[in-house]
């Protein structure tokens, strides 16, 4: 059995524009929204609008990732699909990832492509047609490359095994997602997928984007991209992200580059004038060594059941490097 799982915060808007979508085109599936703390009108919209819709109330905002965790605890398919409240589908967007799933068992999760919802000819930011990790952490995808955005000419509609799949429409086994031990909450929002991705592609798994199944993304929903809060948390979560999955000889060799690089994007920050920025990804380092120890247990773990070691799961480029010294913007260019 397959659960549509939407993760709402203050999104009626969103849920009157897109749960519709939903219901209609995923007769395969249960539909479930849970909601996670909104203090605005998305439950009375839920039991006026959408009473037939199962909802998962929760006392306040976890995050994604921990409140993903606890809906999740309350569902009891085989599949889940994790579904962000601002994705429109379209009739048969389900079948080709299930088809692909059922006749892949070493398959642990996959996406569909991800075009963008107000630019329908353009894949979207977040996901694209699948993602990748580079050598330094940072993570890129088929038709995204940092801040360049391609249009989607099909170009990226073979299905790929890839490093990670987006949270934004992920579908992942109950079974894996529970022997990876699931999203970290500590994480909050960003990145959290892409880390829940590499645990299980170490342990053996494969991850894979099925193009021939599409949704429509609106992004950004919920933090806008100047928001210093969304830099603290990508740029921490992206330094936990390594912390947590990469070898002890690996990760003592990549973190002079990120200081370095990451220190070169505070400044870049500063001298654009935004200073919240700059404090932010400066907070982020500072918080990442204070309070690393508290996953060295799962640092430990992740370590001790990794299969498939991290040189074969990052991409062996350095991402920066070829983007803006090599002006390679697009994936196809990239020597991969």
């Amino acid at each position: 059995m397959l659960s549509i799982v939407i993760l709402n915060w203050n999104g009626a808007d969103m849920l009157r524009r897109f749960l519709p979508s939903v219901i209609e085109h995923s007769p395969e599936a249960e539909v479930i929204v849970a909601d996670n703390g909104s203090t605005d009108d998305s439950m009375r919209l839920l039991a006026e609008e959408f009473p037939h819709i199962r909802t998962i109330r929760l006392d306040r905002n976890y995050g994604f990732a921990e409140g993903y965790n606890r809906a999740l605890a309350q569902v009891d398919s085989d599949l889940y699909l994790l579904l962000n409240s601002d994705v429109r589908v379209e009739e048969g967007w389900l079948s080709p990832m299930l088809s692909y799933m059922e006749t892949h068992p070493e398959v642990a999760a996959c996406q569909p492509k991800i075009r963008c919802e107000w630019a329908p000819d353009m894949l979207e930011y977040a996901g694209a047609c699948g993602g990748y990790i580079g050598r330094l952490g940072f993570p890129f995808c088929r038709g995204r490359i940092l801040g360049t955005v391609e249009r989607d000419e099909g170009q990226y509609d073979t299905i790929a095994q890839v490093a990670w799949a987006t949270g934004a429409a992920l579908l992942i086994r109950r079974e894996a997602y529970i022997e990876a031990g699931g999203l970290d909450a500590r994480f909050f929002a960003h990145q959290e997928e892409i880390d829940l991705c590499w645990r299980l592609r170490s342990r053996g798994y494969s991850i894979v984007c099925i193009p021939q199944s599409v949704v429509y993304h609106v992004g950004g929903g919920t933090l806008p991209t100047e928001s210093p809060r969304k830099a603290y948390l990508n740029f921490r979560n992206n330094l936990l992200l390594l912390y947590k999955n990469l070898p002890e000889k690996t990760f003592r060799s990549v973190m002079p580059w990120r200081r370095l690089l990451d220190a070169a994007a505070a400044l870049h920050f500063l001298v654009g004038g935004h200073w919240a920025a700059c404090r932010a990804v400066c907070r982020a380092h500072i918080d990442f060594r204070r309070t690393r120890h508290e996953f060295d247990a799962d640092r430990d773990r992740n370590l001790a059941a990794t299969v498939v070691p991290a040189e074969q799961i990052l991409s062996p480029i350095n991402l920066l490097w070829q983007y803006y010294a090599r002006r390679r913007h697009t994936f196809s260019r990239l020597p991969l």
